[in-house]
């Protein structure tokens, strides 16, 4: 296997700096190479880039603004390796990320893997507390975690690898954001290529937003999902309606309790109580665990407002997904 890095970066010259430079690090010593694509910044990376260029096999690329889906596939299309790994510019690598991912491949060959997320020590206490409730088993299933106990695993695109015959079959992403990660394993499935977790081949996910921003990018990712079990229904489960009935309790269990009945507030305390312990446990921080607690009710709250909304434009409204939230597709 010949590995390509494919990293679309927009308006993040930090950020890629702090990725490029983890990469000189990497344990794995064959050839790689670096494909950095700039998807129309107006402040752009290429001195950055240009740093590396006695350190790494970096190409750079700038091309029109037209998503990280589309960029993925440009830097695809253009790579020289055998296999890809897509990255966000928001990570940092572990140096032996690349020999994990070799090692695994090389014993249990899979056409398209991903990879968990956790939080380096240097990030800030709310990206660690995002972090938390991002791969927490309690939350997400642990499906951004370490979690390998899925029937079918979903590869994120901050952390996954392709090989260059699933894309050439698949053509790469689709112009849904968010979602054509899980757009995009979908129809790998249908193919017949398979996928994997490593277990062993994270990242650190930096995600540098604060709670406004978070809000609004799992609300948007409850808005996908409606459109792709729209497209897929064979694909469509139960769970993922469990944010929006979890949101819709809740606020049942506030109206209950001033009626004097206290068993559903019980019920949501002591898993919130189970949720901090596990938090405490993970990060040694009574701080981080709160904030644990307010990132896990924006989370719910922000999917389960999306999800219920992007179900009701389309299976009640019976509209279009792009026509109804033409935000969620690039042209």
């Amino acid at each position: 296997m010949i590995f390509s890095f494919i990293i679309p970066v927009y308006n993040r010259p930090d950020e890629i700096d702090e990725l490029l430079y983890s990469l000189t690090f990497q344990t794995y010593k064959e050839w790689f190479e670096v494909v950095v694509v700039e998807d129309g910044s107006t402040l752009n990376c290429q001195n950055v880039v240009e740093k590396y260029a006695n350190k790494l096999n970096v190409s750079y690329y700038f091309k029109k603004n037209s998503g990280p889906g589309d960029s993925r596939n440009f830097g695809m299309n253009v790579a020289k390796g055998t296999y890809f790994i897509i990255l966000d510019s928001d990570c940092i690598l572990p140096n032996n990320y690349l020999q994990e991912v070799n090692v695994f491949l090389s014993v249990n060959y899979v056409d398209c893997f991903g990879g968990p997320d956790a939080a380096h020590e240097s990030f800030s206490d709310v990206q660690k507390a995002i972090n938390q409730v991002m791969t927490s088993v309690l939350t997400t299933g642990g499906i951004r975690g370490a979690n390998e106990k899925l029937g079918k695993f979903q590869p994120r695109s901050f952390n996954m690898g392709i090989s260059k015959e699933a894309f050439l079959a698949t053509k790469g992403f689709g112009k849904i954001h968010p979602g054509e990660d899980p757009d995009l394993s979908i129809r790998l499935w249908k193919m017949n290529f398979k996928t994997a977790l490593i277990p062993n081949a994270f990242v650190y996910h930096k995600r540098r937003i604060d709670w406004g921003k978070f809000y609004k990018q799992v609300n948007k990712f409850g808005k996908a999902r409606p459109i792709l079990n729209q497209r897929y229904p064979e694909y469509s489960k139960i769970t993922y309606w469990f944010p929006t009935l979890f949101s819709t309790g809740f606020l049942i269990a506030i109206i209950l309790f001033f009626w004097g009945n206290y068993l559903l507030i019980t019920i949501y305390c002591a898993y919130y109580l189970l949720l901090f312990l596990q938090s405490l446990i993970n990060t040694k921080s009574l701080k981080i665990s709160f904030l644990t607690i307010i990132a896990s009710f924006i989370q719910f709250f922000g999917y389960g407002a999306g999800f219920l909304y992007s179900n009701f434009l389309l299976n009640v409204k019976r509209k279009e997904a792009t026509q109804a939230m033409p935000e969620m597709f690039f042209k």
